[in-house]
């Protein structure tokens, strides 16, 4: 059993317009790809550096890869706002997080093979120290933005935080 699975969660599965279709075990959510909800947040230092982890092999989707961003899946009934804070308070222990919305609080869409999901993206400016008490993080480290984009080139990422997070972090060319 993974980590995520563990608890029994319920997410809502939802349309392309964000509108609740029903709700799920976040593992059949997972066995049949259901388009869900999900965040990603940025922890950033407000120096120019992002916080990079790499996710325990107990994930459910791409165990073992580097992540730009906390974040995962909204239960259902949760919104976007208090998903993006429970996470950076679960993944890195930071309770009194203040979650800025980089995405002008609209929803875009990501599908691939593994999954499909509507994402909210926000950053946190914080400097530490962090807590990784729930697993789901194997190691973390602060590194500069443009070390990051080298990196995303020689590394496995999360193609959903790229996609979705990374155009709105990115050191502009």
């Amino acid at each position: 059993m993974s980590v995520d699975d563990a608890n029994g969660e319920l997410v809502d599965e939802v349309d392309i317009d964000d509108q609740v279709l029903r709700v799920v075990p976040r593992r059949v959510m997972r066995r049949d790809r259901l388009r869900h909800r999900a965040v990603f947040v940025a922890v950033t230092d407000g120096g120019g550096r992002l916080l990079v982890h790499r996710r325990s092999d107990g994930k459910d989707v791409w165990p073992g890869w580097f992540d730009i961003a906390v974040g995962g899946v909204v239960a259902s009934g949760e919104s976007y706002e208090s998903a993006a804070t429970r996470e950076v308070a679960e993944e890195v222990g930071v309770t009194d997080a203040k979650c800025e919305v980089l995405d002008a609080g609209r929803a875009r869409s990501y599908d691939d093979d593994q999954v499909s999901l509507l994402g909210r993206c926000f950053r946190v400016c914080h400097p530490g120290p962090f807590l990784f008490s729930d697993g789901e993080i194997t190691e973390a480290w602060w590194s500069p933005m443009e070390d990051v984009e080298a990196m995303i080139r020689r590394e496995s990422f999360l193609p959903d935080s790229l996609a979705l997070l990374w155009p709105l972090l990115r050191p502009s060319d």
